[in-house]
């Protein structure tokens, strides 16, 4: 009885598995067959919209106090230096701490090569000094020489004055020409001596020079062992190419910096964006800041400097910008070096009607989307505005709370398009409604309207009131995106009517 009663209960079960079974399959294949089913569908939402350049950026310090090699080393010609050890970054240190030992290998030649020049200056000043002293002296050899000869001529012009009228006059003679010759060789030892002073002197310029340089040089390899200029932490500074220096890197007079010791109750994000983006990008902006190492804290943010000129960064294609944006947040755990996400606010509307993008289409320069009302899906005409990242404004088509497909229906050919009754570009306030431009966008801060980026957009013109004929033509701007109105109304539209 117990074995009867068991193998009922076994059967029941297996009959409600098979029904229950049974109906989730029919119950899931009726829903796919729904379009609710196999499209997501979105609600059109009202609000702020606001359009972000998103950028990677890099945490530093506003103030900081550079590390650096010996200022003196260009005077010394030393140029290239290599940095033997340093200490681990982040490392805190204290006022006169060393930082850094800068290779004294490379210095020793260059010591040993002006230890030499002063070598040969001081030997060139003593062989100047003994050429002088040996000239000097035959000089006044000859001088009190000339001056006993100049006496014997003065006693034979004095016994010649007994003699007869020629011997007296050639007595004179020989006077004069003693006379002259001392006067001549006073004049020659003065010029001498003078001649001896200005070599000896021009020597010891160039001895004073060449013992400057070994000083200099000395000086320079004593402050290869570089010390911290103020109580900080240490944080490494990054070359050209983006590498961080440390041990083994070349540093020269014109990048002395070796380390810094930054300020870090004052920080800023490095970033760079591309020359497409930069044109939105101005000063006083306000940015949102996310870390990379802590994605739930978010600070805000100001730019500060945007760069007038581009740069090729390592890595990179295209030319970037440099943008610095000021942290408004003092923050202890901020560090140097941490990455950053930078959002960059360029563009807002207060009031704006918006779909995601996913939504928007385009074919043949009409602009739509699938609205979902009631149980059917309308293709309906819309005019787009701005637009970001994921979401675009809708100035014309749509009203708040409608729903639309992001993906399109399976029937999406056969659907007629519902067209936007009398439709004309929306006209700037003051301007001519011929002129298709979006309400108070600014082309150099906001985005282009073209709403899909895959199928090429285009306006209409103006709709001529001489041509009763219908017209279609088109007319390219760079902030606006929409289609021509039906025929009838085109042709029973001008431009100084309100439609």
């Amino acid at each position: 009885m117990m074995r009867f009663l068991r193998t009922r209960w076994f059967a029941l079960t297996v009959v409600v598995v098979v029904l229950l079974a049974g109906s989730s399959t029919y119950l899931r294949a009726r829903d796919a067959g729904t379009p609710e089913a196999a499209t997501a569908i979105a609600k059109v939402k009202r609000g702020e919209f606001k359009v972000f350049v998103t950028t990677a950026g890099e945490l530093r310090a506003r103030k900081f106090v550079q590390i650096t090699v010996p200022t003196n080393a260009q005077q010394a010609e030393v140029y290239n230096m290599k940095i033997q050890s340093l200490v681990p970054e982040g490392t805190v240190v204290k006022t006169g701490d060393i930082v850094a030992e800068l290779d004294r290998s490379t210095l020793a030649p260059k010591l040993q090569e002006v230890t030499l020049a002063l070598q040969k200056a001081q030997l060139q000043l003593e062989q100047a000094q003994l050429d002088s002293t040996l000239s000097l002296s035959q000089a006044r050899e000859d001088l009190r020489t000339m001056e006993l000869s100049l006496e014997e001529k003065r006693i034979a012009q004095e016994q010649a004055s007994f003699e007869a009228p020629s011997v007296k006059r050639q007595a004179a003679i020989d006077m004069e020409k003693a006379t002259r010759a001392l006067a001549k060789a006073k004049v020659d030892y003065k010029t001498k001596t003078d001649q001896a002073i200005s070599k000896q002197r021009e020597i010891g310029t160039d001895l004073a020079k060449q013992q400057n340089r070994v000083n200099s040089v000395q000086g320079v390899m004593a402050e290869f062992s570089i010390k911290a200029p103020s109580p900080g932490m240490v944080i490494y500074v990054k070359e050209w190419n983006g590498r961080k220096k440390t041990a083994g890197s070349q540093v020269t007079p014109w990048e002395p910096a070796v380390a810094t010791l930054p300020d870090l109750s004052r920080m800023e994000s490095v970033t760079y964006v591309n020359e497409i983006d930069v044109r939105k990008v101005s000063v006083k902006q306000k940015v949102k800041l996310a870390l990379d190492a802590d994605p739930t804290k978010v600070l805000t943010g100001t730019v500060v400097e945007v760069a007038n000129v581009g740069e090729q960064r390592p890595n990179a294609d295209a030319k970037v910008f440099e943008v610095k944006v000021a942290v408004d947040q003092s923050d202890t755990t901020l560090r140097p070096g941490m990455t950053t996400s930078n959002a960059v606010e360029t563009y807002s509307i207060p009031n704006a009607l918006f779909v995601p993008i996913e939504a928007v289409h385009s074919d043949s320069a009409i602009v739509y989307v699938f609205k979902k009302s009631g149980s059917r899906i309308v293709k309906q005409q819309i005019e787009t505005g701005a637009m970001n990242d994921n979401e675009v404004v809708v100035l014309q088509g749509l009203a708040d709370n409608d729903r639309v497909l992001l993906a399109p229906p399976a029937d999406r050919d056969k659907l007629p398009l519902t067209r936007l009754a009398n439709y004309l570009p929306i006209a700037a306030p003051n301007s001519d409604k011929s002129a298709p431009t979006k309400v108070n966008i600014n082309p150099d801060s906001a985005p282009k309207t073209s709403p899909l980026p895959t199928t090429p957009t285009s306006t209409p013109k103006a709709i001529p009131t001489t041509t009763p004929a219908p017209t279609n033509t088109q007319k390219t701007t760079p902030t606006t995106t929409s289609t021509t109105a039906p025929t009838k109304a085109a042709a029973s539209v001008s431009p100084t009517r309100k439609p």
